[in-house]
């Protein structure tokens, strides 16, 4: 059986975490298996989806990776094909018009409930046949009264419901609009969809979606229903408890890889392993080792993670999207500065994000205007500009400018002046960077290059003699 998944959000917001872990299951299950993985935009609420909505859809799909065989399809573009299958429905017995009005529904709604009983709808004009053109109808199923739906699922086994439980949902609103549970049966019918992965707050629409499909005489996909994830205070994931939304993730500083990475281990597991290529991910992952319990969603965790995938992945890879996130501070690193790989491979081990790491890189490329308070009481002190200034008269000299030679320069002149080598590389780091923090200031030096260096030595010596 060739295998075909398929990723079906509505566009009524960004791409969310609940969101992106299932594009990421059904796409692993489809890149394992060498199946089909489709994207499907379900848009048939027109009231709340939006273009803007689709477009961050297909950014965060973009960002994290995760490619598809086919689509984007646009539910609102198969409108004819819906409106066929409702009356063929009609035609065949399956479906029937309900002419209930909306007060009529509220009162048997309330009748209902003040009788403490499930509401549903009693089934009113189930027997009718025919339209009345002079009165509004919606389309409603007619669901099987007798026998129970067994879903297999692939996550929590065996679920059974029946079906005097279900009533007879509508399936085409009094505009001849579709609803969900049509349009999603249709559709995983018509892409022949083998496998439906889906949070598991879809579990009551899967008994519905069946009976359709029996209906139509369709073929069955297997489901999979995956468990929600928690925030830390145990209720489901919310915009309250930080980003939710992926493309908040990449502005954040985050590599996709290492989302990814995370998402995959939210709810599945393989032995004790934590760290995954997304190679890894392919050939390890099945829907058997998909936990039944809710994953709670760790920030602690994915940054750990993430700051072992920009310490460890390829720094060529890390610049590309450290890119993004210099430009955001306004800086062109191609314009005037060092390579930004090289960047990374100074500042990888102690950035735990890429904003972290891009803010702390500007000085490579764009002058400050000022010191650090602190770094520069501490280490502009009484002497210093005359250390600073020994400093420039010998980088003058320096002909090889690399961080071997600016190293050696540094330990001579400390030993020249009967200095401890912080005495003199600490007002050096402050004078070039405008702050105490940096990497071993020959790579620092190195990055910055001869002339800022120059330039900001004799900037800061001047610094020094003002305020004497």
């Amino acid at each position: 059986m060739s295998i075909t998944t398929r990723f079906a959000p509505s566009p009524t917001g960004y791409l969310h975490v609940g969101g992106a872990r299932t594009a990421l299951f059904s796409w692993l299950y489809a890149r394992k298996h060498g199946g089909k993985f489709i994207l499907r935009i379900e848009d048939t609420d027109l009231e709340r989806s939006t273009q803007e909505s689709v477009n961050a859809i297909l950014e965060g799909m973009s960002w994290l990776g995760l490619d598809y065989d086919e689509g984007p399809y646009y539910q609102t573009h198969h409108f004819d094909r819906y409106k066929e299958i409702i009356q063929q429905l009609i035609v065949q017995g399956d479906a029937y018009y309900c002419y209930c009005s909306k007060d009529e529904l509220e009162q048997l709604r309330t009748e209902q409930m003040a009788n403490k009983e499930k509401p549903r709808y009693n089934g009113k004009c189930r027997e009718l046949t025919g339209l009345d053109e002079g009165r509004e109808a919606v389309v409603r199923f007619k669901n099987p009264v007798d026998g129970v739906v067994t879903i297999d699922d692939l996550v929590k086994g065996d679920i059974v419901v029946a079906n005097k439980e279900l009533d007879d949902l509508i399936i085409a609103r009094g505009d001849g609009s579709p609803t969900y549970n049509l349009t999603v049966v249709v559709d995983d019918m018509d892409m022949k969809v083998t496998h439906v992965i889906r949070g598991d707050d879809h579990i009551n629409n899967t008994p519905r979606q069946m009976n359709i499909l029996k209906a139509l005489g369709a073929e069955l996909p297997k489901y999979a229903h995956l468990p929600m994830i928690l925030g830390s205070d145990g209720a489901r994931l919310s915009k309250r408890h930080g980003a939710v939304s992926v493309m908040q993730f990449r502005d954040d500083g985050y590599l996709p890889e290492a989302l990814l990475n995370y998402l995959v281990r939210l709810g599945w597991s393989h032995g004790d392993q934590e760290i995954f290529t997304l190679d890894e991910m392919v050939e390890y992952f099945d829907l058997d080792d998909v936990n039944v319990s809710a994953s709670t969603f760790n920030m602690e965790k994915l940054l750990w993670l993430n700051h072992q995938y920009i310490m460890n992945s390829d720094p060529a890879h890390v610049a590309r999207h450290l890119s993004w996130h210099m430009g955001q501070l306004g800086i062109d690193p191609a314009a005037d500065g060092p390579d930004l790989v090289d960047v990374v491979k100074a500042q990888r081990e102690r950035s735990k994000t890429l904003v972290e790491m891009a803010v702390a890189s500007v000085y490579f490329y764009k002058e400050f205007d000022s010191y650090d308070e602190k770094a520069a009481k501490k280490n502009f002190t009484v002497g210093s500009d005359d250390v600073l200034a020994a400093l420039h008269v010998k980088f003058l000299l320096v002909t090889n400018w690399s961080g071997e030679s600016l190293h050696q320069v540094i330990v001579d002149l400390a030993e020249m002046l009967g200095l401890n080598l912080g005495k003199v590389a600490q007002p050096l780091r402050v004078a070039v960077c405008g702050s105490a923090v940096s990497p071993a200031i020959d790579i620092t030096l190195t990055l910055i290059g001869r002339e800022k260096t120059l330039a900001r030595l004799e900037k800061a010596i001047n610094h020094i003699r003002n305020q004497k």
